[in-house]
């Protein structure tokens, strides 16, 4: 019977959510010791050192997982893969979830925790101290998710669709460089409406904006488009419900392990985490660094 580390958000009252508690009553009958931790920057290197031989368990969207992850690169427990926990999806979206296909009720989630299977991930990290678990994109889908932040109390998961609605109709573009693994996949020359790294395949609660992204294949899915146009960026956006975009003649594809992006300022999103990229980054595959109990 595992020890675990259940690590929830309880300054914004989710602790005494009936999800939460549901979850924590499978737990604490099929675990051993069942310690809980706060899902804060401040707090939680101290419980991860306090519990080594506790199993973390999210319970959480994409940015608590986010959070505890980047947490493990700042401690170096990525140095020594793989770094394991469990997931009880319980955010907006919880697209890394979705990739993984774990289920969204609360307590089969958790029995998962306790009777699922191992998988072995990938994570990219970047050269600015980052780490991205599920997807980095950066243009019209990070503004869209800089205005869905003050809708999501009303609208829930609908507050990303009429983000991405406001951004989609006012945006020209940014001309942004990025390589794939040394190659050149866009130059600059044309202004960029998105540019997306997948290690999950979905955004936004859904949307497959990497579409073929396998997050355990050692590669990174790379996503360019030039669609800037009104009635191209309409066309784009209704081809990437149905994830058909990389169709589009004004859409570039690649595959790699290193991503350089150059350009901005551009509004960047990473597993929900919104800031603006200026100048240089590059992101690099670190390959089955994460064990996810699915």
């Amino acid at each position: 019977m595992p020890n675990l580390l259940v690590i929830t958000n309880t300054r914004a009252g989710s602790a005494g959510d009936d999800a939460v508690e549901t979850a924590l009553g499978v737990l604490r009958a099929g675990a051993g010791e069942v310690e809980l931790a706060d899902l804060d920057p401040d707090e939680l290197p101290d419980a991860l050192k306090r519990h080594p031989d506790h199993r973390p368990v999210v319970m959480g969207g994409d940015g608590s997982v986010h959070l505890l992850v980047a947490t493990a690169l700042s401690l170096g427990l990525l140095d020594r893969p793989p770094f394991t926990f469990g997931l009880v999806p319980l955010g907006t979206g919880n697209d890394f979830a979705r990739t993984l296909g774990l289920p969204l009720d609360p307590a089969r989630a958790a029995e998962v925790v306790l009777d699922g299977r191992p998988r072995d991930l990938d994570v990219l990290t970047d050269d600015a101290g980052g780490v991205v678990v599920n997807a980095v994109h950066l243009g019209v889908g990070a503004e869209a998710g800089r205005r869905a932040v003050p809708l999501k109390p009303r609208l829930g998961r609908l507050a990303y669709p009429v983000g991405s609605a406001v951004a989609g109709a006012s945006t020209r573009g940014w001309p942004l460089h990025v390589t794939v693994d040394g190659e050149l996949l866009a130059g600059g020359d044309r202004r960029s409406l998105m540019v997306a790294l997948g290690n999950g395949a979905t955004i936004g609660g859904g949307a497959r904006v990497t579409p073929s992204a396998r997050p355990d294949d050692g590669r990174v899915d790379v996503v360019v488009s030039f669609s800037t146009g009104l009635q191209a960026r309409l066309a784009f956006a209704a081809a990437l419900v149905r994830g058909r975009h990389p169709e589009r003649h004004d859409v570039l594809e690649a595959r790699g392990h290193a991503v350089t992006i150059e350009g901005g300022p551009v509004p960047l999103n990473a597993d929900g985490e919104l800031s603006e990229l200026t100048g240089a980054r590059t992101w690099t595959v670190r390959q089955h660094a994460l064990r996810v109990t699915v």
